[in-house]
């Protein structure tokens, strides 16, 4: 499978096992969502198991959590991550915080899919990377899976999770890893050991990092697409570099990451968002913390810039396999 079908199956999947599941959002039902990620859902499983919303961003998270109290696991699909912030009020004040100051007599177990990142020309309001958003709010949970095995397992996961979950779906691996040369079409799928997903249930723990590659000399730390641009990175500069895809940024499996930079001395943070403010900042102040006397060299960061998103320059913006070697040459000079 592709990520579209495995994410596709996992739906497909829960609506079947529990009947308190339900999908909707913008285009989600009769059209199957513009990336067909639910197609075919709403014809086996009725209208009222997956069903069209009206393009109303807090409407639709709102309406999420009145079903999630209700006893109802609503999986909301915000068509772009670009369009989520209308809904932010609702995500922030009202899902975060419903099983805490309820005392937990209420839940929000609603999990937001939505495609995020760039690479598919899709200009600045279809594009952006606002993950680190999401992290820094307490309640909330993030997923971002970098293949198709993990994103169904994950969003499997994710569904029957009793917390809200932001699951973002990095665009440019729908159809095939990316390996970031901009210059070349994307791979598919196809023979990838990644997409060899299972048919019905299995569920991977959110907060549980994959050791993509094993090394000595560099840690490297990634999620979504640049797990596959990181490893194209790590390829064409020869570096023995241990590539750690996150999976999940909240919960964060400290745990990996820690073992991981006190056996290398080394780390490089990877992301598409914009470096000031983003996730790696959060993720190199973790490590100093706990690894400063194992650190052979300063912490790299490779990220985008720090601009509104720059659709004529995106694959300029990108992290790509040059920058991130050139990162990974700096901190194997100390």
């Amino acid at each position: 499978m592709n990520m579209i079908q495995a994410l596709n199956s996992a739906l497909d999947a829960k609506l079947a096992q529990d009947p308190e599941t339900l999908i909707f959002g913008e285009d989600v039902g009769y059209f199957g969502g513009v990336f067909r990620v639910t197609d075919g859902l709403q014809k086996k499983h009725g209208l009222k198991r997956c069903f069209d919303a009206p393009i109303s961003e807090g409407g639709i998270i709102a309406t999420a959590i009145g079903m999630g109290a209700y006893g109802l696991r609503p999986i909301p699909e915000i068509q772009f991550a670009d369009y989520i912030l209308p809904a932010f009020d609702q995500l922030v004040s009202e899902a975060a915080r419903l099983r805490y100051r309820s005392n937990g007599e209420f839940w929000a177990p609603i999990t937001v899919r939505s495609p995020y990142g760039g690479g598919i020309f899709g200009g600045q309001t279809h594009s952006q990377s606002p993950e680190a958003i999401f992290a820094h709010i307490t309640g909330l949970k993030t997923v971002i899976p970098s293949n198709p095995y993990d994103a169904k397992g994950l969003l499997i996961q994710a569904i029957e999770d009793d917390d809200p979950v932001i699951f973002l779906e990095p665009k440019r691996l729908y159809n095939g890893p990316f390996d970031g040369h901009h210059d070349r079409p994307v791979a598919s799928w196809q023979g990838h050991p990644a997409a060899e997903v299972p048919e019905g249930l299995y569920r991977i723990p959110l907060g549980e990092a994959s050791i993509v590659r094993t090394g000595e000399a560099v840690t490297v730390l990634a999620y979504g697409t640049m797990v596959h641009v990181a490893l194209a990175a790590i390829h064409e500069s020869d570096v023995d570099a241990e590539l750690v895809d996150l999976r999940s940024i909240v919960p964060l499996d400290i745990e990996a990451i820690v073992a991981s930079v006190r056996k290398t001395g080394r780390c490089v943070i990877i992301h598409e968002a914009s470096r000031f403010g983003g996730f790696g900042g959060e993720l190199s102040a973790l490590v100093q913390e706990r690894c400063f006397l194992h650190l052979e060299a300063p912490i790299e960061r490779v990220c985008g810039w720090d601009t509104p998103y720059p659709h004529a320059f995106e694959w300029d913006y990108f992290p790509g396999p040059q920058r991130i070697s050139a990162a990974l040459t700096r901190v194997l000079e100390y």
